[in-house]
């Protein structure tokens, strides 16, 4: 069954980000759905006669969305954007009646939310494509390298070590993730929609930090995991993770609207008094989340901006203010070191990049296969632990781990079809395209100490959004006038 979900998946992903015509774009959504429910049945689904008319139901009412949806086409980029963080606190498994319930103990579900969005619009495009509507060509640098990337992680739970893991990424992250590329990516692109999108970055990060000050000042926390609980018990500090699990998470988030913020605040898309106590009140809630990681990604990313569109006094004091904080942070690393080890030092970070490592150099072409990381480096390890402690918490070191040597060039490949074509919203349209590389850079950063890089939404919401700008056409060129010299009168003969 897991046979059929990997090829189906891998074919469906290549012919819905590809497809320039309506039996390739309808064939491939079909794969994808065909996908979706052997993997539901890999994982214990059971097709009973109540869920299937649930199912239907279900089905009968999203088929209603899609019909509003296609009068205001314009609303899937927003819809998206908004949905695009949110979790449900729901618990998906063959344990529950239903196969659905509500979680328990502070634990959040899936992107339940989006997924909703994402079935609306896609039925939404299936019905524009059956009416004879146009199936529009996604960008080549984001179509390419993203439908190759996903073929090859889907196809990878062919020899994967962990099934379970891998069919879960499959299942609620990448496939899905690949109709939202497909989807968002052919979406009308309004006049509106960047000014749209600011505000729903900066209104979703401030939201999340008036949630984690409240949870600061009251010491309880909404969702999180079982062993923040644990560890705020005994820390002097207390950890907040608003609406979400994590609080490097949380932290992720709140960043990414701060970058957004301070990308206006250079283009003078705002003004300072505002912007000032909006960012206030984002670093307050990010603050409380003690997350490392998301101070990191927040430092590079306005730094990075500042050198970009900044003047001259504030280049030089980002070069400074650089140089300043990596000064101190060698100081304050060498002084750890030199007190303790460096695996206590890095918070157990060293280990587990040393055996993520021997798993790439132990499976060096096509890796270990998707999710097998974790597994296989417990493996490695002379000491036994929970499955958990062994994630390398690294991007690249993961993609290396569990695709080999082909999946890193696909990543890179992304990454520089990203890079690509942001860079070409930035020369079309600067506060757009500098935002959407913030945040893009933002999740990259971030992702280098946290993972979790492909797994979020809004890595793939970036591009389907540079996609369907990119999609727009291209206004005429002004004709520059020609001027011509007088002739000089030729006297009559």
């Amino acid at each position: 069954m897991t046979t059929g979900a990997a090829i189906l998946g891998a074919l469906g992903a290549v012919a819905v980000l590809i497809a320039g015509r309506r039996v390739v774009l309808l064939g491939g959504l079909v794969a994808l759905a065909a996908a979706e429910l052997l993997l539901a049945r890999a994982g214990g689904l059971n097709l009973s006669t109540k869920l299937v008319a649930a199912g239907i139901a279900g089905f009968v009412v999203l088929v209603g969305l899609a019909a509003l949806l296609r009068r205001a086409r314009w609303l899937v980029i927003p819809l998206a954007a908004v949905a695009a963080p949110f979790r449900l606190p729901l618990d998906f498994g063959s344990g529950h009646r239903f196969y659905v319930a509500i979680a328990h103990g502070g634990q959040l579900g899936r992107l339940l939310p989006l997924y909703v969005v994402l079935a609306v619009a896609a039925i939404a495009l299936a019905w524009d494509s059956l009416r004879g509507g146009p199936v529009l060509l996604l960008r080549r640098e984001i179509a390419v390298p993203t439908a190759a990337f996903l073929a090859f992680a889907s196809l990878s739970l062919l020899w994967t070590e962990d099934v379970g893991s891998g069919r879960n990424l499959l299942e609620y992250f990448l496939l899905p993730f690949a109709v939202l590329v497909a989807v968002v990516g052919r979406a009308p692109f309004t006049e509106r929609l960047p000014r749209v999108l600011g505000v729903i970055a900066v209104g979703l990060a401030s939201l999340f930090a008036v949630v984690g000050v409240v949870e600061a000042a009251t010491h309880r926390l909404i969702f999180y995991a079982h062993n923040l609980q644990v560890s705020n018990a005994y820390t002097s500090y207390f950890r907040v993770t608003s609406l979400f699990r994590d609080p490097s998470l949380y932290g992720r988030h709140v960043v990414l609207g701060i970058v957004v913020l301070v990308v206006c605040l250079w283009l003078r898309k705002i003004d300072l008094v505002p912007a000032a106590a909006l960012i206030a009140l984002m670093w307050a809630g990010l603050y409380f989340s003690y997350s490392q990681s998301s101070y990191a990604a927040l430092f590079v990313v306005v730094l990075a901006v500042t050198l970009v569109v900044g003047d001259r006094r504030g280049r030089q004091v980002a070069a400074i203010a650089a140089a300043t904080v990596a000064l101190v942070a060698v100081g304050i690393a060498a002084a750890k070191v030199a007190h303790t080890s460096v695996r206590k030092a890095t918070s157990d970070r060293s280990r587990r990049i040393t055996l993520t490592a021997r798993v790439f150099a132990h499976h060096p072409i096509a890796g270990v296969g998707i999710g097998g990381q974790p597994r296989a480096t417990q493996k490695l390890a002379t000491h036994f632990g929970p499955l958990q402690n062994f994630v390398s918490h690294t991007t690249p070191l993961t993609v290396a781990a569990e695709l080999g040597i082909v999946g890193l060039l696909l990543y890179v490949a992304v990454l520089a079809g990203a890079a690509r074509a942001l860079d070409a919203v930035r020369r079309r349209h600067q506060a757009l395209g500098l935002s959407l590389a913030a945040v893009f850079l933002a999740l990259f950063v971030h992702s280098l100490a946290y993972s979790g890089f492909f797994e979020d939404p809004i890595t793939w919401l970036v591009l389907a959004i540079a996609a369907s700008f990119l999609g727009l056409p291209r206004p005429a060129p002004i004709p520059t006038p020609v001027v011509t010299e007088p002739r000089e009168a030729v006297p009559a003969r």
